[in-house]
């Protein structure tokens, strides 16, 4: 039996309160603006052309690209090591999921902190 040896006041709450809400939805606001003005004019350009925002649901930053077609979705992979140094240099924990159009493929995650083995590739 684990025993809560914390006051009320310093837990976690149970259920996010509207206030809550709305600071995360600024924050993420905030940094997707952040990330955008921090990419170059290609990424900006690549971006524009897909669906794309940041969530921080379960704790963790998520730079999310949702792609139209194919040839975007290639494209945005061939950039996702130049996204992911600008992420990083935002926040040191996050990750990168990147959607196929609907249908077909699987989507592609890779986290910030594994920039080094994707350089390493390149």
């Amino acid at each position: 039996m684990k025993k809560n040896f914390l006051p009320k006041d310093d837990s976690h709450p149970i259920q996010l309160t509207s206030a809550d809400i709305i600071l995360r939805q600024r924050l993420e606001n905030s940094i997707s603006s952040y990330f955008y003005n921090a990419c170059d004019r290609t990424i900006q350009n690549l971006l524009s052309s897909c669906r794309w925002y940041v969530t921080s649901h379960a704790s963790i930053l998520t730079l999310v690209i949702e792609c139209t077609d194919q040839i975007t979705n290639w494209r945005v992979l061939q950039k996702i090591v130049p996204m992911a140094a600008v992420l990083g240099e935002i926040v040191s924990s996050a990750k990168i999921r990147v959607y196929p159009p609907k249908k077909e493929g699987m989507p592609f995650e890779m986290r910030v902190d594994e920039l080094s083995v994707y350089r390493d590739m390149a």
